[in-house]
């Protein structure tokens, strides 16, 4: 015995689920190469900053590691946001992103301060 089954008149292959550009749908906005430059600019004076406050480390005293993870997880949305596009993706994806920099972020802390940085 043969069935044949017609699912209507799409012929997209799968559940399709419509989402808005708000939400992270396929109609968004991608960044002009003016846009990627000023984020290459400023990850390289983000960039500059972490490379002096390396090298003058006595005058910081116990604010260089603080100022180093705070400029370093900026840089690090920055790349994400723009370069991977998040910023135009789904907000799930977005909430699932900062879950995981959060969980890796006290994951880290507590490496840190295990090893006693914070008391050097």
């Amino acid at each position: 015995m043969s069935e044949s089954h017609t699912s209507g008149t799409s012929t997209e292959p799968g559940p399709v689920v419509k989402t808005t550009p708000e939400e992270g749908g396929t109609e968004h906005h991608h960044p002009s190469d003016r846009e990627y430059i000023k984020i290459a600019i400023i990850l390289a004076v983000i960039t500059a900053v972490e490379v002096v406050l390396y090298y003058v480390e006595d005058a910081l005293g116990g604010l260089v590691v603080p100022s180093l993870i705070i400029l370093s997880l900026a840089k690090f949305v920055l790349v994400v946001l723009w370069f991977m596009h998040l910023r135009f993706d789904s907000r799930l994806f977005r909430r699932f992103f900062v879950a995981g920099l959060l969980l890796a972020t006290f994951v880290y802390l507590i490496v840190l301060t295990t090893f006693g940085v914070w008391t050097r």
